[in-house]
């Protein structure tokens, strides 16, 4: 009989419903890291399988629905969660399917990551699917966390300043979503300001930009780091300002990777560098 610790007995949990990247960036590999680097236990759910690298995406492949569904009632019925978030959900489908399982399983928290196109450009949902995206999955939304492409397609609004940002989160908070975050580092000028608004009020989270472009999963990542907090009983806005730190920390802290857009460096508060 295995001997549980006290102190971890009741440690939190965090779900990603994601797509997978098979370089390791982003995607459900990113949010397990991160998960993990903010001191919850992750479970994935994979949605899709990508042949993917730090030059692009190569190849998708969505898995069938029922599986995806068995993946969800298999974690669910014995590990359970505190919170979910989902990443590239591809396909009208696929996210209705999701949907349901968050409404029959009453799960409370739910990050959605509205993930619509990687960092070489290619497309990772549907054209249809964000029109399901917007109606069926963001009014389930805790928090939706788009960046400035994501958030103009799905409110339409052109995004690329924090003037026009507040605009399209007041938008996505209409249509259903308790509290967005449209992230900055999409505009054209100035620092890197992410823009939360939670239905009342607006708060700003600035950071200096760091030049490199070594950001592959940069969005998968504040995601999962801002479901780590809330996974932990944090607020949206402390779950934010923490997610909006440790991703700032994990691109200062970069390291070089493949022959194209490299990764965060997740565990950068516990590996040493020389």
């Amino acid at each position: 009989m295995l001997d549980v610790q006290p102190e971890l007995a009741n440690i939190n949990r965090a779900m990603t419903i994601a797509g997978s990247d098979s370089g390791g960036g982003a995607g459900l590999q990113a949010d397990l890291k991160a998960f993990a680097a903010n001191g919850v236990y992750g479970t994935s759910v994979v949605t899709t399988v990508t042949s993917q690298n730090t030059l692009g995406v190569q190849e998708v492949l969505e898995l069938p629905i029922a599986l995806i569904e068995s993946q969800i009632d298999s974690v669910l019925t014995d590990i359970g969660t505190d919170v979910v978030k989902t990443g590239m959900l591809y396909s009208s489908e696929v996210i209705r399917s999701v949907a349901a399982k968050i409404s029959q399983y009453d799960i409370a928290l739910l990050v959605v990551d509205p993930v619509m196109k990687a960092k070489g450009g290619a497309k990772l949902i549907n054209d249809e699917a964000i029109d399901t995206l917007r109606n069926v999955l963001l009014p389930m939304a805790t928090v939706v966390t788009p960046n400035a492409p994501e958030a103009q397609d799905l409110t339409g609004i052109v995004v690329n300043d924090i003037d026009s940002a507040r605009e399209a989160a007041i938008k996505l908070v209409e249509l259903g979503a308790k509290s967005a975050v449209v992230k900055g580092g999409h505009f054209d000028v100035g620092p890197a300001t992410d823009v939360l608004f939670d239905g009342e009020e607006f708060r700003l989270f600035t950071t200096r930009r760091i030049d490199t472009s070594n950001t592959h999963g940069t969005g998968c990542t504040f995601a999962s780091a801002t479901a780590a907090g809330l996974a932990k009983g944090k607020s949206i806005r402390e779950s934010v300002s923490d997610a909006k730190g440790y991703v700032t920390g994990a691109i200062r802290n970069n390291f070089p990777m493949g022959n194209g857009h490299g990764p965060l460096n997740h565990f950068y508060q516990y590996w040493k560098s020389d």
